[in-house]
């Protein structure tokens, strides 16, 4: 009686699959990445106890030598009103984030604020904790 020889299992490992998976991982993590800092402004917010957890639609940030940004576009401060309502489409729900150096003057948050508050927006003032 002849016996037959049974198909061996093949003992190696093919690494193409994992590959893929890391490669797929590392662009992931590479797209999400850009998405972590939009405020690319380099700004010294001032310190507090308490943060926000609404989500704002646009920021306006001032800068310390009064350079106005409507989020990364700079704008003259005549402009920033415009700009805010065509962009809000003059939504009162909406949130808009004030970022601004802590070496500005309060007159100059004070006209952001009262521009917001002309057109029932909802600010939020942008700090970093403490």
């Amino acid at each position: 009686m002849a016996l037959k020889k049974r198909n061996k299992i093949s003992t190696s490992f093919s690494m193409s699959s994992m590959t893929d998976i890391v490669f797929l991982l590392l662009v992931f993590f590479m797209v999400t990445s850009t998405l972590v800092h939009p405020n690319a402004l380099k700004l010294l917010l001032p310190q507090s106890d308490t943060q926000t957890s609404a989500k704002p639609l646009t920021t306006v940030s001032i800068t310390s030598d009064l350079k106005y940004y409507i989020e990364n576009d700079q704008v003259a401060f005549d402009d920033i009103e415009p700009r805010l309502i065509a962009k809000l489409n003059g939504n009162p729900e909406i949130y808009v984030s004030l970022h601004v150096d802590e070496e500005v003057a309060t007159r100059e948050v004070v006209k952001i604020m009262n521009i917001c508050k002309k057109h029932n927006y909802k600010l939020i003032l942008a700090t970093r904790a403490q």
